[in-house]
């Protein structure tokens, strides 16, 4: 009886081995199909490949070119100069863009109120229209307007920091981002001077590059 038992188990650990041996075939068998079908695919379809990654790399190219052409052809700026009564501010924009701008030769108290948009100033009675630039000059208390956006902070609509603008140092006044106006995002700078308050925004992330790097860089006031 034990003889038989103890067979039984050399039986048993040899065909422990085998199995593995076994399985470990069907695994490289089941590899090299797979292998053997990517290939047969790549061969039946490299030409189409090699056709649709041309076409990628053109259009790769093709968007940085157009990028770069949009670029080159906003400069040189086109320079924006307000009343002296308002601090004769002056703002470089885009030659692509135009503007339209309300602003009274007298501070009689009526705002400096400014559009600016690539292609056609769209309609400003539609309160939905978005704009790449606003200017917004006002006889009004700068503490003010920042509390209105405080209380924004504080429900985390907008964060708050101070601003320095590098041609009006002795200006300083605070810049916005997020939600600079209702459901429209964007950045905002406003500065006190004399009696008023100066707005300079954005009013989408779109144009968030050339706020900051033409019209912030670039904007004048005399305090």
């Amino acid at each position: 009886m034990s003889t038989i038992s103890w067979q039984r188990g050399a039986i048993n650990i040899l065909a422990v081995p085998l199995i593995l041996v076994t399985l470990g075939l069907f695994a490289v068998g089941g590899l090299a199909y797979y292998e053997a079908g990517q290939a047969s695919d790549y061969k039946n379809n490299v030409d189409q490949k090699v056709e649709v990654a041309r076409q990628e790399a053109e259009k790769t190219i093709s968007d940085q070119k157009d990028k770069a052409f949009a670029e080159k052809e906003k400069s040189p700026y086109i320079v924006w100069t307000g009343p002296a009564a308002y601090g004769s501010l002056k703002i470089q924009y885009p030659r692509t863009w135009s503007a339209y701008v309300d602003a009274p030769a007298n501070a009689n108290g009526r705002p400096v109120n400014g559009y600016f948009s690539p292609g056609q100033v769209p309609s400003i009675s539609d309160q939905s229209n978005v704009y790449a630039l606003r200017v917004y000059i006002v006889q009004q208390a700068y503490d003010g307007i920042v509390k209105q956006f405080a209380n924004k902070q504080k429900s985390g609509t907008v964060t708050i920091q101070p601003y320095q603008s590098p041609n009006v140092p002795n200006i300083v006044g605070v810049r916005i981002d997020g939600e600079v106006q209702q459901k429209k995002q964007g950045a905002m700078i406003i500065l006190p001077f004399r009696d008023k308050t100066l707005e300079i925004w954005t009013e989408s992330n779109e144009f968030k590059p050339d706020f900051d790097n033409i019209i912030l860089p670039n904007f004048t006031l005399v305090p």
